[in-house]
């Protein structure tokens, strides 16, 4: 017996926009309250908006498409054919 497929539907669209802007106000929430209270120097604060940033919002959007369905397994791929 095959399982069933479901397709993420508008809420999970909804969720995942929702989780990606909540993630980016967090962190960049948690960036200024750091470099506010002297935490983090100037070129401290603007590398980790640089090169840290994005990387943490793409493991957010990772983990938050895993949790909403949005992921994909070797079930999910069709052969190529000539």
């Amino acid at each position: 017996m095959s399982t069933l497929k479901h397709a993420p539907g508008p809420a999970a669209r909804s969720a995942f926009r929702l989780g990606m802007l909540t993630a980016i106000v967090v962190g960049l929430a948690t960036l200024g309250a750091l470099y506010l209270r002297d935490v983090l120097t100037t070129a401290t604060a603007l590398y980790s908006l640089i090169a840290l940033f994005p990387v943490y919002l793409i493991l957010v959007a990772s983990a938050l498409s895993v949790w909403l369905g949005y992921d994909k397994d070797v079930t999910d791929l069709r052969p190529v054919y000539r």
